[in-house]
């Protein structure tokens, strides 16, 4: 069971991220955005009520997930150990650290459950609760790195939780204006409170980001002292990752901004509230794999306390380079025979048939992705009167490209992680459950193949205006998740990050992916085709990543 346990530590602490973002996002919301003092006439009592829930239905969660967090903990150390961590761990800071910050959070949930929303318009009782979480917010600077760190301790933990009150700010905003723009297209909140409401989180969310940059840019140089530690570590190639997010993030909310400037210039509502509420949307899915990114930074050693462990920026590059894909495979046998010096605990030996193997893996299905990719940009493409009945039908059954999916899944379901079931001797479950990478493997192995399946049953002509295209966005999301969370051990060597480098940025490719193809589904022409594109681009991207693959025999 190590494996289940080890795969929802590195989900677990995204997830606590998100609740923390929902309560204490909440707070800043009701106290500077709505300020249902001084507006109280303008909003229902739906609206007030929706913004109290969503905070203290945050807290009772972010409680629940910090006391899973210390739960995960003792069954990890439990099942490495194979002894009972405690009198020893109930000691450390990060077991006294969780169980203080979780009862505080629930004192802060359960004042707001019955006292706050009985009360949702007063100034005085919203106040009260950004007291009460005060302490919950305080405590968590002693379970991030800097509690660890033996230079300038005291300032790095305070520049880590204002760095997280303005993330909690700004991304609990764009959840709120996600609610924000439900209730009004269910007729709960009156029509004029979308632009209002847009143009005061406006000025607010920039702020939010001025303090994000303030304090994570100090943060950052205290722990990479190289460009080799951003560029070459699992540390900087997250921190990397966390850029990039934000640069997307930031690009979709300057959409935001220039629409809700035009509408107050022009008066016109017809981007505000037919394209601006999917832009926001499209902004949360960024926003969310963002959070899961910055718990698996949580759990990297900083580059600076690396410098052994450390890859050039060339050797990080030449993962990248072209090559001629692999398309022959190693025999199954030889993969086997190489298997006890892979995964030795002391003196690990590269095998070399298993490094083909994976490298056989990825290529053919970049083959798979390449194909598919090329086939959806022929469907974007207009198609002239003068082709023949033949013509036409083929183009037509160019929209079925999500086909390779099923393909690629039924290829990874006997390739990937061939020392275990079905052609290996470690069996199905014994692997599955003690082993986090496999049940990863085996996880986004199902996911492309019912990623294939769902699309392929949406493109139907009985389906287009059903629910069923909307899985294919949120399936491709929760894929480049897993990328951006994938197997990050710790102390790794050089070998496993250059691996993981190529993981990180497909997982970013993914995340695109989605974005596009949900923009696509939302938006009217000409940026539904832009977005379409985008997103089949985007897949092209990951298949030349899969297709060139190559694990390093170091």
């Amino acid at each position: 069971m190590a494996g289940i346990a080890d795969f929802l530590d590195s989900l677990i602490g995204g997830f606590a991220l998100i609740c923390f973002c929902f309560a204490v996002g909440s707070l800043f919301w009701g106290l500077f955005v709505l300020r249902p003092w001084q507006h109280e006439a303008a909003y229902t009592p739906a609206l007030l009520e929706r913004t109290v829930k969503i905070l203290y239905v945050g807290g009772f969660a972010l409680a629940g997930a910090q006391l899973f967090k210390v739960f995960l903990k003792i069954w990890l150390m439990a099942a490495v150990l194979e002894k009972w961590p405690f009198p020893e761990f109930a000691e450390t800071t990060q077991f006294i650290g969780g169980i203080v910050r979780a009862l505080l959070t629930v004192g802060l949930a359960c004042y707001c459950r019955f006292i706050l929303s009985k009360n949702p318009a007063s100034q005085q009782y919203w106040q009260t609760a950004c007291l009460m979480a005060l302490p919950m917010i305080i405590s968590g600077a002693w379970l991030v790195h800097a509690a660890g760190r033996f230079d300038n301790p005291v300032v790095l933990m305070g520049l880590t939780v204002i760095h997280q009150l303005g993330a909690a700010a700004w991304i609990g905003g764009v959840f709120h204006l996600v609610n924000i723009w439900i209730m009004r297209s269910q007729s709960k909140i009156a029509p004029e409170l979308w632009p209002m409401l847009l143009k005061r989180f406006s000025h607010f969310g920039m702020a939010s980001v001025g303090v994000i940059l303030l304090t994570g840019l100090p943060m950052a140089f205290q722990y990479i002292d190289s460009w080799n530690g951003f560029i070459g570590t699992g540390y900087g190639n997250l921190l990397m990752v966390k850029i990039i997010l934000l640069g997307l993030a930031l690009s979709l909310a300057w959409l935001n901004k220039t629409a809700v400037q035009d509408y107050f210039a022009s008066r016109n509502g017809h981007t505000l509230n037919y394209r601006l509420p999917y832009y926001i949307e499209a902004e949360s899915f960024v926003l969310i794999t963002l959070l899961f990114t910055a718990a698996s930074l949580a759990s990297q050693p900083p580059a600076i306390d690396i410098p052994n462990l450390t890859a050039s920026w060339q050797e990080v590059v030449n993962m990248f380079a072209p090559q001629i894909p692999r398309i022959a495979s190693p025999t199954h046998q030889d993969l086997i025979a190489g298997e006890a010096g892979r995964v030795a605990i002391i003196g690990q030996v590269p095998s070399e048939a298993a490094t083909a193997w994976s490298d056989y893996n990825h290529n053919i299905s970049g083959i798979f992705l390449t194909t598919m990719s090329l086939f959806a940009m022929l469907s974007y493409i207009r198609l002239p009167a003068s082709l023949s009945g033949l013509e036409r039908y083929l183009a037509y059954c160019t929209r079925y490209w999500p086909i390779g999916f099923v393909g690629m899944g039924i290829f990874l379901f006997f390739r990937s992680d061939a020392e275990t079931w079905p052609l290996g001797p470690i069996g199905f479950w014994e692997s599955t459950f003690n082993n986090g990478e496999v049940l990863q493997h085996r996880i986004a192995t199902l996911l492309v193949f019912t990623l294939g399946v769902l699309e392929l049953i949406a493109r139907l002509p009985k389906n287009q205006n059903s629910k069923m295209p909307y899985f294919f966005p949120i399936l491709a999301a929760f894929g480049g998740l897993m990328l951006l969370t994938h197997s990050h051990v710790g102390f790794q060597a050089k070998s496993a990050f250059l691996i993981q480098v190529g993981h990180t940025f497909m997982g970013v490719l993914s995340l695109i992916l989605a974005c596009g193809r949900w923009l696509e589904l939302k938006l009217d022409k000409p940026g539904k085709d832009i977005a379409g594109f985008i997103s089949v681009a985007a897949m092209f991207q990951i298949g030349l990543v899969l297709m060139f693959y190559r694990e390093p025999l170091y």
